[in-house]
């Protein structure tokens, strides 16, 4: 589906730390993601204490539940990304795994927000997303 990926001059350029200041979507059938988290189908956790790896599952789960809803990355509109005890040296291994699942799409917009805690213990990202597939 075609999407505006908009970048105001009067906001800071924002596609070199993996999301766009604004997306626009012509209407569609919205797909809202719960929060995905690093989980392996038997409730084990994937990456142990290394947020990287633990990005890495979040996404693959995400593509898993796109790919049940009739999406893919290139329909997300809108991502927020919850990290505990989150830190900026986070920020550029978990974008060089966010940049590979996007495939070379243009990246979402997006929110990274730190956490004191996620909803299990071990548990340091949880990747929810909206995306609008083509009615």
């Amino acid at each position: 589906m075609e999407k505006d990926y908009i970048q105001p001059p009067e906001v800071f350029p924002s596609e070199r730390f993996g999301f766009t200041q604004v997306v626009a979507s012509p209407p569609g059938r919205l797909v809202f993601v719960s929060g995905q988290v690093a989980w392996g189908p038997d409730l084990k956790l994937v990456g142990g204490s290394d947020v990287a790896a633990q990005a890495q599952q979040a996404l693959i789960n995400l593509g898993h539940a796109l790919r049940a809803a009739g999406a893919s990355p290139s329909d997300l509109t809108m991502l927020r990304v919850y990290v505990v005890d989150n830190k900026p040296e986070h920020a550029g291994a978990v974008a060089q795994h966010l940049r590979s699942f996007l495939g070379g799409a243009p990246p979402p917009a997006s929110t990274w927000i730190g956490v004191q805690s996620l909803a299990a213990p071990g548990l340091l990202i949880e990747i929810e997303a909206v995306a609008v597939v083509s009615a």
